[in-house]
């Protein structure tokens, strides 16, 4: 990476720094403002990169100088932003010395007086909060070594736990190269072929998911990839989006009544599950998909309580369709989160009549619907689906006029979703998804489970390998227990969000005695997300990285329930027990331990899923620290680097410009861009002999000056032109004509 190419990287996130001063909540009471500053500024910064790839790709400008300017436009925006904040914040602080000489204390704080001196919260716009001295950096500082002093020593563990481990996932990926299988033949490459093409058409392809798989994260790599002009940062999406869904979770639980506690046990819970951290330091999508998520749970539950402004209706709305655009699982979580969101601002645009404080009226309560407040519900609602549609709306055009249809080929639409819906199926799918993602080292309990299971679906007439319930050739049941990046589960997380979610539902006021409502609701919109998920996602080995979203949502649930045990537990031992017997604190100290060493051994997992994970890891075999960085592209597939480089030598040495690519579905096309890059680092010219697309035929394998295959030598050999030189070595194979 140039240092120009180092200078512009810092452009986006110096731009989204000044996106959070400038986005600063200024309602009272707002909710960890500084977490919600951070909402927006990623939400706005995301929804902007989308848009500028889809402008930029549709007038065949995808070109390093116009990113460029771009992002310099956006951070100029940013930084005037910030400014005029400030300049705001001043104004207001100057006339604050007014405010009590004109009006009472009482009115500004609580609402009394009249209606011109309410807070305007009432009306559904938040009311301007004073200015606190100490907004800055120094005074950001000085809060946070303040809460550090005033921080219990379990806290201030959490806290170290947490910070160490996402530390050390930064220094993961910064040293990592790029090595998820997936990456390899689809994330990646799609991202080589717009850099080549310079806008966003479709390509001829023998892998259909490069083309019809949601390409929202590849937009946000493909900025990386001409603002730095290679793909040593790209591990950095993911964690920062791990990052976004931390902060996000944590101001989730206090939303829900949460105090700090709360909210450091969500976060560790949540950092420490191996699905976690082992994503943070990839190319997978996952964790982009749950932060978007994440951002749209939250400001849905800024809407539980307040009627919500055009800002957060925008950010709703980019939500959503940063969602759509990265991972249209995604949505499953989204679309009960907003249907939450609609109820509760319905509620709130009924508000009682006078007739109902009236002693004349006998007390009766009446509410009605006033047409102006169900007219704001209604047209905000459009409002979101419409931003929504700006963003993802470019994808879905390309992908309907491609395919006929907004979801792609059938391949793609009988492949991942559930073709059966009856409850049997949905039952049998349910349970393997959860023996997946519950599963644990302890073999004879992972087979235990999968025989009932199986024995099960037999006993009500459903085939458990059935192909229209389960993914591909797959077989249930598969171990996951290991921490792999694509199948690790998490037991832990899982087994803690689910007793969180049952109290919740059962007994919320035990967790949240004044948000117990809106904790019960929350509940029931997590639940039915993972009820329409696996009613919805067929059973796949690799499933638990489908459910990330899920987890994020949920592990608050997990933090509320954790907090709740622990105050109870204090709150018994200060009373001394002096009336209780010895068995009964007995218990209470087996259940105190208990749940102290399911966080350790949460924080153990964690630790030891950053040292031994696959295919990154710390120590061993394998380790970033004492492996090159064209090995640790294939520690994958270890047997193929020298493969790849021994046929690329190969095409390079003849002088091939046009190089044809013969693949299937599952083939690494990646390493071929790496190594057949031009001698100037611009693209090579690769072009595919085969196509799934009907409307994208492949090049005629006489008109290239080579030919590198992956897969079989057979399916190789029929496109190779009649007197060519056809060498094969294993996976990887190429072929040059005569006298090259």
């Amino acid at each position: 990476m140039s240092a120009a190419g180092s200078l512009l990287a810092v452009v986006p996130a110096a731009a989204v720094l000044l996106l959070t001063v400038a986005t600063r909540p200024h309602a009272v009471g707002t909710v960890a403002p500084l977490r919600l500053a951070v909402v927006r500024a990623v939400l706005l910064a995301g929804a902007y990169a989308v848009l500028v790839v889809e402008v930029l790709g549709a007038t065949h400008a995808l070109t390093r100088p116009a990113f460029a300017v771009a992002w310099l436009f956006f951070l100029v925006a940013a930084a005037l932003a910030a400014g005029l904040r400030r300049r705001r914040e001043t104004r207001l602080g100057q006339s604050a010395a007014v405010v009590p000489l004109a009006v009472p204390v009482g009115a500004v704080v609580s609402g009394g007086g009249s209606e011109a001196s309410a807070p305007t919260a009432e009306r559904g716009e938040p009311a301007p909060a004073p200015p606190r001295a100490g907004r800055g950096p120094a005074g950001l500082l000085a809060a946070a070594v303040d809460t550090w002093r005033t921080a219990r020593p379990g806290e201030r563990l959490l806290a170290a736990t947490i910070g160490g481990l996402v530390l050390v996932e930064l220094l993961v990926a910064l040293l990592a190269e790029p090595n998820n299988f997936d990456s390899q033949t689809y994330h990646l490459p799609k991202v080589e072929h717009w850099v080549a093409q310079g806008d966003l058409d479709f390509w001829p392809t023998a892998i259909h998911r490069q083309v019809t798989i949601p390409p929202g994260a590849e937009y946000l790599l493909l900025h990386l990839r001409l603002l730095t002009g290679g793909d040593h940062l790209y591990n950095l999406v993911q964690w920062v989006a791990g990052v976004v869904c931390v902060l996000v979770a944590a101001r989730i639980t206090a939303q829900l009544g949460g105090g700090r506690r709360a909210q450091l046990l969500t976060a560790f819970v949540l950092a420490t599950t191996p699905m976690v951290v082992l994503q943070a330091t990839s190319t997978q999508t996952d964790l982009v998909c749950a932060a978007w998520v994440a951002c749209a749970a939250t400001l849905a539950l800024d809407g539980l309580r307040r009627r919500t402004g055009w800002g957060t209706l925008l950010g709703l709305g980019a939500a959503t369709g940063l969602t759509a655009v990265t991972k249209t699982s995604g949505l499953i979580a989204v679309g009960p989160l907003l249907v939450l969101w609609g109820l509760a601002q319905l509620r709130l645009a009924r508000p009682r009549s006078p007739a109902a404080t009236d002693p004349a009226a006998g007390g009766a309560a009446r509410r009605s619907w006033p047409v102006g407040g169900l007219a704001r519900t209604v047209g905000g609602s459009v409002l979101i689906l419409v931003v929504a549609a700006v963003v993802v709306g470019p994808f879905l055009a390309r992908v309907t006029a491609e395919f006929g249809h907004p979801l792609g080929p059938p391949r793609l639409r009988e492949s991942i979703p559930m073709e059966r819906h009856d409850p049997a199926s949905v039952v049998v799918n349910a349970l393997r998804i959860g023996h997946t993602a519950f599963d644990t080292p302890l073999a004879p309990l992972r087979r235990a489970g999968a025989e009932v299971i199986i024995s099960g679906a037999e006993a009500i007439g459903v085939d458990p390998q059935d192909r229209a319930i389960t993914f591909g050739r797959e077989l249930f049941p598969e171990p996951a227990w290991y921490p792999d990046e694509d199948r690790v589960a998490f037991p832990l997380a899982a087994v803690l969000a689910v007793i969180g979610a049952g109290i919740a539902l059962g007994r919320p006021r035990q967790i949240a005695p004044d948000r117990a409502g809106s904790l019960r609701a929350y509940a029931v919109v997590v639940l039915t997300a993972v009820l329409l998920h696996t009613a919805m996602i067929k059973w796949q080995p690799w499933g638990n990285r489908l459910l990330v979203y899920a987890v994020v949502l949920a592990v608050p649930l997990a933090g509320l329930w954790l907090d709740a045990f622990f105050r109870r537990r204090a709150g018994a031992a200060a009373a001394g027990d002096a009336g209780a017997s010895v068995g009964g604190r007995g218990r209470r100290s087996v259940a105190t331990v208990a749940a102290v060493t399911v966080l350790a051994t949460s924080a153990l997992a964690g630790v030891l899923a950053l040292s031994y994970g696959f295919p990154r890891r710390l120590v061993g075999a394998g380790s970033v620290f004492t492996t090159s960085d064209w090995d640790t592209r294939f520690l994958r597939r270890p047997q193929w680097a020298d493969e790849f480089r021994w046929a690329a030598t190969a095409v390079r040495d003849s002088g091939a410009r046009r190089i044809g690519l013969v693949q299937q579905n599952d083939n690494w096309e990646y390493p071929w861009w790496l190594l057949l890059r031009q001698p100037d680092g611009g693209s090579p010219e690769l072009v595919a002999l085969q196509s799934v697309l009907p409307e994208r035929p492949p090049a005629d394998p006489a008109s290239v000056d080579a030919i590198v295959c992956t897969g079989g030598k057979a399916a190789c050999a029929k496109l190779v032109p009649a007197g060519w030189r056809l060498e094969f070595r294993g996976y990887v194979g190429y072929a040059l004509p005569p006298g090259r």
